[in-house]
């Protein structure tokens, strides 16, 4: 096919219209979202500890703006992950953003993502006691059992 009957090139990771975030962009705000939340910090802490303001960190994690690829780099050692933690579960939903679906919400996603499971897992790691713990997971058990 000579070049000028060629059909145009979409660039990958382009957003779909003016003002949407690219999904992928979501997805991995998202993530930084959940790792900066199970680490306890607050985005002012994270954007100080990589010489950004909380207001950028806050964009990162919505899709608005992009992260480049040096920058995720420096989040990625901040949070003490590897730069694949970003992009882990995308293969799920690439079909979906790649025609553009949206992806899930966070507070209606995985359950593991909310704060309250994080809030959860913070407290019972607080509990010193061994014994204490196994009964209260007993518990849940038992409680989720419920019905």
């Amino acid at each position: 096919m000579d070049q000028e009957h060629q059909p145009p090139l979409r660039r990958a990771g382009k957003s779909r219209g003016k003002g949407k975030p690219n999904p992928i962009d979501i997805h991995v705000g998202r993530r930084l979202h959940t790792r900066r939340t199970q680490l306890g910090l607050s985005q002012e802490r994270l954007a100080k500890a990589i010489g950004l303001t909380f207001q950028q960190i806050q964009k990162y994690e919505t899709g608005i703006n992009r992260v480049s690829s040096s920058r995720l780099f420096d989040l990625a050692r901040a949070l003490e992950i590897d730069v694949t933690y970003f992009f882990s579960g995308i293969e799920n939903g690439l079909a979906d953003a790649v025609g553009a679906v949206p992806l899930v919400p966070t507070n209606e996603g995985d359950p593991l993502e909310q704060r309250e499971t994080i809030e959860l897992v913070r407290a019972y790691y607080r509990i010193k006691n061994v014994r204490v713990r196994r009964q209260l997971v007993e518990l849940a058990r038992s409680l989720g059992k419920e019905r």
